[in-house]
């Protein structure tokens, strides 16, 4: 298994990991995937000490993960950080026509990452950013989203992450049942969706 006691686990991306965490609680952790990861791994793992931190941010872009990068991951000390980022890089520009190129999209996703392995001895994992086919304008983000997607991707391989392939999960589960199953607006999970995003992230470091 990937976690070794007293590690310290720091959950970083927009409202999908946010999920309604208290601000004012430090240890709040919201009622999404990172509360499920966390309960799970206790309740398999009772004889490991580690610390899960939920530092989410809703509406937030990679641009802004950048910006609070030093209070919000390097100040905290994580010993594994995990970040799913992007999907708002995409929504903003079909709702508010504020475009992120996959260029400045990949620049400051980098200089995360850059700053992550210069000031942090931490193991680094990845999810790429989802969207589901429903409502029906969905479809139609493929083409700002996909490019974003393969950045992500491409900067897992060049930094060594840990790498979840999200939107293929997501995908290959909504041919089992049908899209809003996992996200009813195709991009915030349901109870069931942050299930799957959970199971495959404990499967990742090898806790089930």
């Amino acid at each position: 298994m990937l976690l070794k006691d007293n590690d310290v686990v720091l959950f970083q991306g927009d409202s999908v990991t946010d999920a309604g965490r208290n601000r004012e609680n430090p240890d709040d952790l919201g009622y999404g995937y990172p509360t499920i990861i966390a309960s799970m791994f206790y309740a398999l793992h009772p004889e490991l000490n580690v610390k899960f931190i939920n530092r989410g941010v809703s509406g937030n872009r990679v641009r802004d993960l950048k910006e609070r990068w030093n209070s919000d991951c390097i100040d905290l000390k994580p010993t594994f950080v995990s970040i799913l980022i992007g999907i708002n890089d995409t929504w903003r520009n079909y709702d508010n026509n504020d475009y992120t190129s996959p260029e400045k999209f990949e620049e400051d996703y980098r200089y995360i990452l850059e700053t992550t392995k210069e000031k942090l001895d931490a193991k680094i994992i990845m999810m790429e950013p989802f969207v589901l086919p429903e409502p029906e304008d969905r479809k139609g983000w493929r083409v700002d989203l996909d490019p974003k997607i393969h950045v992500v991707r491409k900067l897992a391989r060049e930094f060594g992450a840990y790498f979840i392939p999200l939107d293929g999960i997501m995908a290959q589960y909504s041919i089992i049942k049908e899209p809003t199953f996992w996200a009813s607006d195709g991009v915030h999970p349901t109870n069931a969706g942050h299930a799957l995003i959970a199971k495959e992230w404990l499967k990742l470091v090898k806790a089930l």
